[in-house]
């Protein structure tokens, strides 16, 4: 019994890396499309740029689809708000992340996920139109200024900032 006992850890150490190594295809687009209550349909489609496509493999296919979605639900919920019927076809242009990424961390031994940090952030362009036909151009990037200046332990959280920006933007009328 105490053999068994003593390979639990080794055990567990290999499921949790034979899970993160199991990723979805890499995803090029994604749509939302969200109808309000007064029947009004809005379509949300993020893309990523050229330059950001030949990165996709080295940051992890999964955890670049997590930021698609992430700022897809940011957009969405300011379409819902002040642009009912409105659709936005963004392109995202540049990701980086704060620290490394999980197959960041794979592919180069030695990367530390504490103290490893870059300055991190994103770049989006696109166009929205409003419900009435009107289009309009959006390009909005945002990166920490300063090395200094990273913000929390999170591998994304520029990258969400650069988000929560480009929304509140977008809400207040702001391309």
């Amino acid at each position: 019994m105490r053999k068994l006992a003593f390979f639990a850890p080794l055990a567990a150490t290999l499921a949790v890396a034979a899970m993160a190594q199991a990723q979805p295809q890499a995803q090029i687009q994604a749509t939302t499309q969200v109808q309000s209550e007064n029947q009004a349909t809005s379509n949300v489609t993020v893309t990523i740029g050229r330059d950001l496509q030949t990165r996709v493999e080295k940051l992890g296919v999964r955890e670049v689809n997590d930021q698609i979605a992430n700022l897809q639900s940011n957009v969405v919920r300011v379409l819902e708000e002040s642009y009912p019927g409105a659709s936005a076809h963004l392109v995202l242009t540049d990701l980086k992340p704060n620290r490394p990424t999980m197959q960041q961390m794979r592919d180069t031994p030695g990367l530390d996920p504490i103290r490893s940090i870059y300055i991190g952030g994103a770049a989006i362009e696109g166009q929205l139109t409003t419900a009435d036909g009107q289009t309009r151009a959006v390009k909005f990037s945002y990166f920490s200024p300063s090395i200094r200046d990273v913000w929390g332990y999170g591998v994304w959280q520029d990258a969400d900032r650069a988000f929560e920006r480009f929304s509140a933007y977008l809400q207040r009328g702001r391309f």
